[in-house]
């Protein structure tokens, strides 16, 4: 027993008295009780539990009486303490060090207890108080509130605070007295419970204070005749609180406040206190009024509910410490305490151990005004903005109402994402979801953020996140009709705090059943407030997991099931011309029916010939899910179109691909392939030319009338080739290959549908862009069709030429042939008039010649002035590769030399400068080899058309 006794804390407690006053244990009777009541009691420090600072005060405290050596000592011993596990409460051993280090001789400016709270508590309220409400009639429980409105000293006292003498008048609780009364166990330390004013009055003298002396009485001011006694207005007040009329307090409507009437006699002093206590009324009417108006809203929504039910809860505290306050009214009445008394409910009194609720209460009202007119997660973001404060106390308390608002959010958040289900009655949720939309736009435009209503404490970034997992779980289930329960393709929590044994419920995904909690709504308070305390840690993590699954999930089924990437190859190789033997071949086959007038061709033809061009090459080899889906299109046909201007490409996109390829992006691909067409039709047609440049030259070497015009053809041609071949390079490798290459390795690493549909989105723009086909490069669009049109109207022109010099070739022949043969028959050749009639024919058509040459002259001004206006727009465009393309197309400065002095030649010469600046160089170094047209014509007077090629090529 002797052992036992000396490790009990009682024991332990009597030791470190005596050894902190240096007395025997008979001297430190006193001061051991009174330790022994403050260790029993609630008090808490007021400042943060920050070791750190206490630390630092701790070293300046040793650094003031110059104790540099022991202030390096105890850093590093704390240093020391802070690496190793010993204990788990380093801050309050150093708190206790700290306050023993105080000078016990110093004046203080603090009465003890210091940290005591303000206000007295009781666990139970009498049924004697009638507070006017329905739901203050039943008993309050004897657990403690978790808002802590009763936790009544959360800031310190600006007003005086009480002794312990006066604080502490009543016996002890564990006196027979004190346990006789009803009262609870914290009040009995506050709160004389059955007391006669001559025990108050006794007691201070029984037992010495440890701190200031108080006085034991007080001189009592005479009243004047007709004037209110303190009690009264006591009785007053604590109505008042409760936001009911008094006998002398009453509200002012058209004050808006309550006031004492003046016809009342009172002195100063107290009316300045009671209506600072009176405040307390007024604050409690203004949150009241709030739920009272909002609560039976269903409109509100279930945020707005759970406000309200936080602002109760609040209210509730509120309403037991006024039955505190009623209670121990009630016990002085019976027992009849004079006002005058230590132990008495004076205004005094109530204005010190009011002070923190009407703190607490000025918030709530704050609170209300500053959430006026917001609903959802607005709301939310109203309440979360609000904490944002350096007091711990008001941030705990907005963290506790928060923790109630942000729970609907959070429900709707994990059905959201783990069930894709989104019912949002009261549009609260910053998920929107349009029922009118259909299907086949389901991702694009059903579901969509309302950033009014992201809270504040959920990032952008999560939003979206948010966002894309229910969207892509609908999506799953809606479009491509994938069956997998939503918790095969994302776990319900993969967090490591998650009880084994629980599981989410039916309607709220975000509560786990457990048996450790008290109640589903403790649950729910409980995992809001771990979310809240830990967004960036448990919170994101449960969003990434649910992100990473779920888009995983939904790419593996579109590339799996629904072939999205072949799709997108098949797009390239198709209607981008990537597949180069499929695109000549079908040229080939189309041709004949192209050239007729595009009223005279049928779909089903051209879709005949689109078959034997994929069966006769490489594209037979293609999926046959791919191949199904290509098609011929013919497009709205104007007068004097051919089968060239109406003839295109189609795919056929539907089901979940079509969310990629929308209509919008497939009239891109179609405008793409127009003009992707149209460049390789005039490098068809160019082919065609100069295949009959070569197959007429030598035919024609027997007519050397001709060699000029032939000689002004192929320079032509020369220079068409050249702008056409450039212009294929620009456009096949550094606009498409470059473009592709990017989307591929965008499309690869994406994580979501959402990236590869933005990544196709910016592939469509930049070609579309930078083949010309944007508004910004209209003028520069029309030059290059006026450019193909010239190529056109070459090819005509040179076929009319070469169609003329054959009928007059083969005249010549036949008349020589004619002439062979008679001679061969020993008669005369010709005769004279057969050789006049021939004379005549060759001279018609020599004078047919001129016009040639002045039609082709006329072409090829036309063409370089085109050019030449061309080059001038690309050399002015912001875009740099096009502004190279310039450079490549006047490599010898060719067009530069042909405008001749103006301002054409000026601007060209001026940009071929600035574009030698950005090469780095000073003086021309052209990368390709300079010919001058004279180089070459052939010793027969023709053009070696394959030499005049060799002018785009580098040496």
């Amino acid at each position: 027993m002797a052992t036992l006794d000396q490790k009990s804390p009682n024991v332990l407690l009597q030791s470190l008295c005596c050894r902190i006053t240096g007395k025997s244990e008979a001297e430190v009777a006193h001061q051991f009780q009174y330790a022994v009541r403050v260790i029993g009691s609630n008090y808490a420090p007021t400042i943060e539990r920050d070791e750190f600072l206490v630390s630092e005060k701790i070293k300046k405290e040793l650094l003031k009486q110059r104790r540099e050596a022991d202030a390096a000592l105890f850093s590093e011993l704390h240093r020391k303490l802070q690496t190793q596990s010993v204990l788990k409460h380093r801050w309050s051993v150093l708190y206790l060090l700290l306050s023993l280090s105080e000078d016990p001789r110093k004046p203080s400016s603090r009465a003890l207890p210091r940290d005591a709270h303000s206000t007295p508590f009781y666990c139970t309220r009498p049924q004697s108080l009638a507070l006017g409400y329905s739901e203050r009639g039943a008993g309050l429980s004897a657990s403690v509130g978790t808002s802590g409105i009763s936790s009544l000293g959360v800031y310190t006292l600006n007003g005086p605070t009480p002794t312990p003498q006066s604080l502490l008048a009543g016996q002890p609780p564990q006196s027979a007295a004190g346990a006789a009364q009803p009262l609870g166990s914290r009040l009995a330390w506050t709160l004389p419970v059955s007391c006669s004013p001559s025990s108050a009055l006794a007691l201070p003298a029984a037992r010495p204070a440890l701190g200031p002396p108080a006085p034991s009485t007080r001189v009592v001011r005479p009243r004047r005749d007709g004037e209110v006694s303190e009690a009264a207005l006591v009785r007053d007040i604590l109505y008042v609180f409760q936001g009911i009329d008094g006998k002398f307090i009453k509200m002012s409507a058209q004050d808006n406040c309550y006031k004492i009437d003046s016809k009342v006699v009172l002195c100063k002093s107290l009316r300045d206190t009671s209506s600072r206590l009176a405040e307390l009324g007024w604050l409690h009417n203004k949150v009241r009024k709030y739920t009272d108006a909002r609560s039976l809203d269903r409109a509100f929504g279930l945020v707005g509910q759970s406000f309200c039910a936080s602002l109760h809860q609040e209210l509730k505290e509120y309403y037991r410490l006024l039955s505190v306050l009623h209670s121990q009214l009630q016990v002085e009445d019976e027992q009849g305490v004079n006002v005058c008394s230590e132990s008495s409910l004076t205004l005094r009194r109530l204005l010190v151990w009011m002070y923190d609720p009407k703190v607490r209460l000025k918030t709530l009202a704050a609170l209300v005004d500053f959430c006026q007119g917001r609903k959802g997660g607005e709301l939310a973001s109203a309440v979360h903005s609000y904490g944002k404060t350096g007091d711990p106390q008001m941030r705990a308390l907005v963290q506790h109402i928060l923790s109630l608002v942000s729970h609907p959010i959070l429900n709707f958040l994990y059905r959201w994402i783990y069930d894709g289900e989104l019912e949002d009655t009261y549009h609260e949720f910053f998920v929107a979801s349009d029922p009118n939309v259909k299907t086949d736009r389901l991702w694009h435009d059903k579901y969509s953020l309302r950033k009014s209503m992201i809270p504040s404490f959920i990032t952008m970034d999560q939003a979206r996140k948010v966002l894309l997992i229910g969207k892509s779980i609908n999506f799953l289930h809606q479009v491509c009709h994938d069956r997998t329960p939503p918790g095969k393709i994302t776990p319900a929590s993969t967090s490591a705090d998650t009880p084994k044994d629980g599981e989410w419920t039916g309607s709220d995904r975000c509560a786990y059943r457990s048996p450790a909690l008290s109640s589903p709504f403790d649950a729910e308070e409980e995992r809001a407030a771990e979310l809240l305390s830990d967004l960036e840690g448990a919170f994101q993590e449960k969003i990434d997991a649910a992100y990473f699954d779920t888009s995983k999930y939904l790419l593996d089924v579109l590339n799996r099931n629904y072939l999205l990437l072949e799709h997108l190859q098949a797009m390239r190789r198709y209607l981008l011309l990537g597949q180069g033997d499929f695109i000549r071949h079908l040229m080939d086959l189309l041709k004949p029916e192209l050239v007729r007038p595009a009223t005279t061709l049928y779909q089903h033809n051209l879709t005949g010939i689109l078959e034997t061009a994929v069966r006769a090459t490489n594209a037979q080899f293609d999926n046959a899910e791919i191949l199904k889906r290509l098609d011929v299109r013919l497009l709205e046909v104007s007068p004097g179109d051919t089968g060239w201007d109406v003839f295109s490409l189609d795919y056929h996109v539907d089901g979940p691909i079509a969310t990629v390829f929308t209509r919008e992006c497939m009239g891109h691909y179609l405008r793409v392939f127009n003009f992707l067409w149209r460049a390789k039709r005039m490098e068809y047609t160019l082919t065609d030319i100069w295949k009959g440049q070569m197959c007429n030259a030598k035919l024609l070497k027997t007519m050397p009338e001709l060699s000029g015009v032939l000689h002004q053809c192929h320079i032509l041609a020369s220079e068409m080739v050249h702008f056409i071949h450039q212009m294929q390079y620009y456009i096949t490798f550094e606009v498409l290959e470059c473009s592709w290459d990017e989307l591929w390795n965008k499309v690869q690493q994406a994580q979501d549908l959402d990236h590869i549909i933005a990544a196709h989105d910016v592939f469509l723009d930049t070609i579309i862009s930078r083949c010309l086909l944007d508004n910004n490069s209209r003028s520069l669009l029309n030059q290059l069709r006026a450019i193909f049109d010239q190529i056109i109207e070459f090819q005509s022109a040179q076929d009319s030429l070469y169609r003329s010099a054959l009928e007059e070739l083969t005249l010549r022949l036949q008349y020589e042939e004619k002439k062979r043969k008679r001679e061969e028959e020993g008669q005369w050749g010709v005769t004279a008039e057969q050789e006049a009639e021939e004379k005549k024919r060759i001279q018609e058509f020599q004078d047919t010649i001129p016009k040639m040459r002045s039609q082709l002259r006329i072409l090829t001004h036309f063409y370089q002035s085109i050019v030449q206006q061309f080059l001038v727009l690309l050399m002015s465009n912001p875009d740099e590769s096009l502004r190279f393309l310039s450079f490549r197309l006047d490599f010898n400065e060719h067009y530069r030399d042909r405008a001749g002095p103006g301002p054409a030649s000026s601007r060209l010469d001026a940009l071929h400068v600035e574009m030698m600046s950005c090469l780095g160089g000073g003086e021309p170094a052209f990368w390709y080899r300079r010919r001058s047209p004279s180089d070459d014509i052939t010793a027969d007077g023709s053009s070696d058309v394959g030499a005049t090629l060799d002018h785009g090529l580098p040496d």
